[in-house]
């Protein structure tokens, strides 16, 4: 979350009032603040947003969230593709381009629609007409309240839609026949939506008598889940984020395989060796533009490179370390297409097989997607690696 500021505004009457200010994302509080609510009109409201001005709602609830929906509008306007640039548009930029490109459209978009604030009590209640009881989804996301706060609209709706997400959860095909079959993500933590990379982990072979294991980086328990699914005995899994090691623990518990696996905090692996070492790190060697963003984004793929560097001392002799991959980042152009081979053989590692699976998300079929080429492309792979 972002340091302990304070946001400061004007009230109506000209007395100074002032919140705690919460972003999840790290942005810095708004200098300037004014006060709107069901009289502002939108095309005032856009124009004060796209300045940087914070627009704290004291209106209906209801009324902010079609606020919200005018300012998207207006910003989809905005980016919609100008008449004769039809040519243009069909010359796509090289990969990596498309990729920064399309990142930079993302963060000028949340800068934007980050500007329309609302307050809270202490308790995580809205002060405001029609305002929907958020207090548990704010109390999973943020943690006990301390005092009144103000948070962007956006954050909120992305709290919420965690929030939904976590008691539906997903089903994981893998773990059928244990509890409810499914994995329920915390806000912050990776959910398993893309199943491809579960079902290489369920179907890849298992060294001959194995017992133990470790899951580098469980994130929500999912792959330590799947091999005690598989009947190792004992799996150690790790990860240094409390929201991660919070939301493992829960989702093993659900699922009946606490006794089975041991849920660590350790930066990548745990003291000792072990017969199978299994890590999903994220995909792509890019900045993360906010916490949240670690679990897709390993700038310089230092998660990758520590993983691979330290694999060797880890495994017992004969063991195996299962690197669960995609090659979106060779794609993007973000990885030489020989990279990762060159890292697995400096770490003195060698490959003795690998499994691959083509993505089923929706976007691979999206043409509108401006990454589409690259995701069409895809594949997901799980590197089965043994000391050289």
């Amino acid at each position: 979350m972002s340091a302990d500021t304070h946001l400061h505004w004007t009230q109506q009457d000209g007395s100074p009032a002032s919140a705690l200010w919460r972003s999840e994302a790290a942005v810095p509080a708004p200098q300037r603040v004014l006060l709107v609510d069901d009289t502002t009109p939108a095309d005032k409201a856009y124009k004060l947003a796209c300045e940087g001005t914070g627009l704290l709602w004291t209106g209906d609830f209801q009324n902010a969230r079609h606020l919200l929906q005018a300012l998207t509008r207006r910003l989809d306007k905005t980016a919609a593709p100008k008449r004769g640039a039809a040519n243009k548009r069909d010359e796509p930029p090289h990969a990596g381009l498309a990729f920064h490109q399309h990142r930079q459209r993302l963060a000028h978009r949340a800068r934007i629609l980050g500007m329309l604030l609302i307050p809270f009590n202490a308790d995580h209640t809205i002060p405001l007409r029609r305002a929907p009881d958020v207090q548990q989804a704010c109390l999973e996301g943020y943690g006990p309240g301390t005092e009144a706060y103000v948070t962007s609209l956006r954050e909120l709706l992305g709290l919420i839609g965690a929030h939904e997400w976590r008691k539906k959860g997903v089903a994981i095909d893998a773990l059928k026949g244990k509890g409810s079959g499914r994995i329920h993500a915390h806000y912050g933590v990776f959910s398993p939506v893309r199943g491809e990379y579960v079902d290489l982990v369920q179907q890849a072979p298992l060294p001959a008598g194995i017992k133990d294991a470790v899951d580098v980086g469980t994130g929500s328990g999912v792959l330590a889940a799947v091999l005690a699914s598989r009947g190792i005995a004992r799996i150690t899994a790790t990860d240094q984020d409390a929201r991660a090691l919070a939301c493992a623990q829960e989702n093993l518990h659900r699922l009946k395989l606490d006794k089975q696996v041991n849920v660590i905090e350790a930066d990548l692996f745990p003291p000792g060796q072990a017969p199978l070492i299994v890590c999903n790190p994220p995909w792509l060697p890019a900045r993360p533009s906010s916490p949240i963003e670690y679990a897709v984004y390993d700038p310089d793929s230092r998660m990758l490179r520590g993983f691979l560097a330290g694999l060797k001392a880890h495994l017992t002799p004969g063991g195996e370390g299962w690197l669960i991959m995609s090659d979106l980042a060779e794609h993007l152009g973000l990885r030489g297409p020989d990279e990762l081979q060159g890292w697995i053989r400096d770490a003195g590692l060698q490959v003795l097989g690998r499994l691959d699976a083509r993505p089923r998300h929706p976007k691979v079929q999206d043409a509108n997607d401006p990454l589409h080429r690259a995701r069409a492309a895809e594949i997901t792979s799980l590197w089965r690696l043994a000391a050289a």
